[in-house]
């Protein structure tokens, strides 16, 4: 696809930002949160790894200038008890258990979470979200070549299915979900994208639901409601005042009064 496009070529600081944005995003992160799965369910690894839109809320706000309007905040706020309810449903009532080195590794990939996204957003300004995003492949490729010979010996004995599903994973939910990500990063902010990443876990409810049959706990339905309730909130715009008209002949009130 990139083969088709301009080329436009990166400033220090744009390469110096991308460097971030790869190597956290498209490597720390997707190493730590593998890590952290191999110890932790899936429902506490979203609960944890649900503090990334925060961080990006916060970052955006005090790095990016973009502010953290009221309802953002409350949306967050009501997001982030809808991720807590899902995580609780799963791992306390879901016979899960909590081990302190998977959610130190999930802490790492809320952090590196943030961390890309508020790298990648001022790169969006100038490289377009088809170029940053393969660039963004190929620094989280180098950064993770040291895993390259495990790669090769584990990939020889690794069934079909384990092989089509990798490749599943690296063109529809990295190459397509990414360069979406970009695109939609461009146009909106960083603080309110972040937040509309709170419909996942709705979404995998819905989707175990219907494929694997999983059915989903009351208290996970509840938190999934919340989820979707929160994006909606943080999307609101505060009413703006607007002066009463002034007629023509007559004098302006008297602000002492």
């Amino acid at each position: 696809m990139l083969i088709v496009h301009r080329w436009v070529r990166p400033s220090r600081r744009e390469w110096l930002l991308l460097a971030v944005y790869g190597v956290a995003w498209f490597g720390a992160y997707n190493v730590t949160l593998n890590l952290a799965e191999h110890t932790l369910d899936a429902g506490t690894t979203a609960m944890i790894v649900g503090i990334g839109p925060i961080l990006i809320a916060l970052g955006a706000g005090l790095m990016l200038g973009e502010g953290v309007p009221r309802w953002l905040g409350i949306g967050t706020g009501v997001a982030f008890a809808g991720v807590v309810l899902i995580g609780l449903s799963a791992s306390v009532f879901g016979g899960g258990h909590v081990d302190l080195v998977g959610v130190l590794w999930a802490l790492a990939s809320a952090i590196t979470y943030a961390v890309g996204v508020l790298a990648q957003k001022p790169v969006l300004r100038h490289i377009p979200p088809l170029q940053a995003t393969f660039l963004g492949c190929v620094i989280g490729m180098i950064a993770c070549l040291p895993f390259a010979g495990q790669l090769v010996a584990e990939a020889a004995v690794a069934s079909p299915s384990a092989l089509l599903g990798v490749v599943y994973l690296g063109v529809v939910p990295t190459a397509l979900a990414f360069t979406t990500w970009g695109y939609a990063l461009a146009r909106v902010p960083a603080g309110q994208l972040g937040i509309s990443t709170y419909v996942v876990p709705p979404l995998a409810i819905l989707a175990g639901w219907l494929v694997f049959g999983e059915v989903p706990a009351l208290l996970a339905i509840v938190g999934g409601v919340l989820c979707l309730a929160g994006v909606g909130i943080s999307r609101r715009r505060g009413r703006v005042a607007t002066p009463a008209p002034v007629l023509s002949g007559t004098a302006p009130a008297d602000m002492s009064e």
